[in-house]
């Protein structure tokens, strides 16, 4: 009778987590920065139908990299969540706080679980305040721990290259140009140190801005607004604040 392979707890969950940190390398980052009227998000995706940036609810929006299918359940599942929570209770009851622990609970069940794999994702769950120091950021990485982010950071990628970047060059008080156009310099460097230009179509932008008269503070910015927004000299809180109807359409 053959002796049963023996792997200790600790070297089993250090297998874990190397493999869902190779997979969500693998995939391109996303950046998420304050500014004076909000938080904007920068992912670096060509694709105008698979989202990496949406909203989940009135002031709360949701990011993520890593295999689109898994983070686009927990998605779904977080917009559930909010959408039950604010109908049973009051619509200031749904917070990213709460809606992170949720999340919290659901991927560190799955990376303690011997019967699947780990989620191969990171996401970060952002609500917007009625002032810059009340807003929230939180990154979950693919264990389910919670981190409580401020100014700016990166995840998915070359996060720690670009994350370092963020922190030498991110202020508060930044207008939405400049937080937009420092998202894609951070985004345009890769592993060697070189640098890479980034137009509009290779990114996917969206902002919570507190200035908006709607409840909902979520908004994508895209095709000339984004544009003009990357052009040198651009970024003026004027041109922040422009929003055509066609592209209120295509929020969610």
């Amino acid at each position: 009778m053959s002796t049963p392979f023996y792997v200790s707890p600790q070297q089993a969950m250090a297998d874990r987590a190397e493999y869902a940190r190779k997979g969500i390398a693998r995939g391109r980052s996303v950046v998420v920065l304050q500014y004076t009227d909000g938080i904007v998000f920068v992912a670096e995706n060509p694709s105008r139908a698979l989202h990496k940036v949406s909203e989940i609810y009135d002031r709360i929006a949701f990011a993520a990299v890593g295999k689109y299918n898994e983070f686009e359940n927990l998605r779904i599942g977080g917009v559930r969540y909010a959408d039950l929570r604010g109908y049973t209770y009051d619509r200031d009851d749904v917070t990213a706080r709460g809606l992170a622990n949720v999340y919290a609970q659901t991927l560190g069940t799955i990376f303690s679980s011997v019967g699947e794999k780990p989620y191969e994702v990171e996401l970060i769950v952002a609500e917007v305040g009625e002032r810059p120091e009340d807003d929230q950021i939180y990154r979950l990485p693919h264990d389910g721990s919670i981190v409580d982010e401020h100014g700016a950071v990166a995840v998915g990628g070359n996060s720690d290259q670009i994350g370092s970047y963020l922190d030498q060059r991110h202020r508060d008080g930044m207008s939405l140009g400049e937080a937009l156009k420092l998202a894609v310099e951070s985004l345009g460097r890769d592993n060697n140190g070189g640098e890479r230009q980034l137009t509009a179509e290779q990114l996917e932008v969206a902002v919570l801005d507190r200035t908006r008269p709607q409840q909902r503070k979520f908004r994508r910015i895209l095709g000339r607004q984004l544009t003009r927004l990357l052009e040198p000299g651009a970024g003026t809180e004027g041109e922040a604040g422009e929003t055509s109807s066609a592209e209120d359409a295509e929020e969610e």
